[in-house]
């Protein structure tokens, strides 16, 4: 891969976005890997959290940027027929990210502009460096969102908000962000990573396949009628209901004694 790195231990997968000359923006290259790397994690049973963050820039600041956008070199002469396949070929990676069965945590460092805000909102939570920039710049540029934006920035910081960013390419920084709900935590440039590995610790030591479970429950549910989503959650509890961690999780605490949860 020239534009991604991928390395795995104690079940986490740290992907991270590298294209130190152009501040990390997706173009078409780094997309079609990003997706080739997500298919392969998704089929390894040792990997259950990924972490998604970017490289250093050219002067080894990895602070510097976390995805500043998709690539507008790329874009510049796009007809519209081949804007439209580039958000296309952004949406598989993306919903991967959103769907797969490991857990997605964006450990956003500097900036997540455009593309970069849209790859972060594809993942399951968003942890912020205090000096992460977040915006969504593109009617600025005459286009719109063509990752997602429109639908994933109204869907979790509300439709006003999403309205106020997507309107003014407003730049906002990581306090703002964590108090409109856009990102789960902010911490420390410097404990970002430690700080995204020990949440992903924390969630490898429950239920693996409830967790994936649950996780389908939210991401299938959110857009049902709450009829129909408590339904699909009574059905999908069932099937929880059926496995070796449910028997082993519940007699591990009847007997007052750490579990040993294996299934996923």
């Amino acid at each position: 891969m020239n534009n991604l790195k991928l390395d795995v231990a104690d079940q986490i997968a740290v992907l991270t976005i590298s294209r130190p000359g152009a501040l990390n923006a997706l173009n078409s290259e780094t997309l079609d890997e990003l997706n080739a790397a997500l298919t392969e994690i998704e089929a390894r049973d040792d990997v259950k959290v990924v972490i998604l963050t970017g490289g250093p820039d050219k002067k080894d600041n990895p602070y510097k940027s976390f995805v500043a956008g998709a690539d507008i070199a790329e874009m510049v002469n796009f007809s519209a027929a081949e804007a439209r396949a580039f958000g296309m070929k952004a949406a598989e990676p993306f919903f991967k990210l959103m769907n797969m069965r490991q857990v997605t945590i964006a450990a956003v460092n500097g900036f997540a502009l455009g593309g970069g805000c849209e790859i972060a909102m594809a993942c399951d939570i968003r942890i912020a460096a205090e000096n992460a920039t977040f915006a969504q710049p593109e009617t600025g540029l005459g286009i719109i969102p063509g990752f997602g934006g429109t639908q994933r920035l109204a869907r979790l910081v509300g439709m006003g908000r999403a309205k106020e960013l997507i309107f003014t390419c407003d730049n906002i920084d990581a306090a703002e962000a964590y108090r409109i709900g856009l990102v789960n935590k902010v911490v420390a440039k410097e404990e970002l990573m430690d700080t995204a590995k020990k949440m992903a610790s924390k969630i490898i030591s429950k239920g693996s396949y409830a967790v994936s479970i649950a996780k389908a429950a939210i991401n299938n549910g959110y857009d049902m009628d709450i009829k129909n989503a408590v339904e699909m959650e009574a059905n999908l509890f069932g099937i929880t209901c059926s496995t070796h961690d449910k028997t082993e999780g519940m007699t591990a605490f009847l007997e007052r004694r750490a579990a040993d949860l294996t299934d996923f």
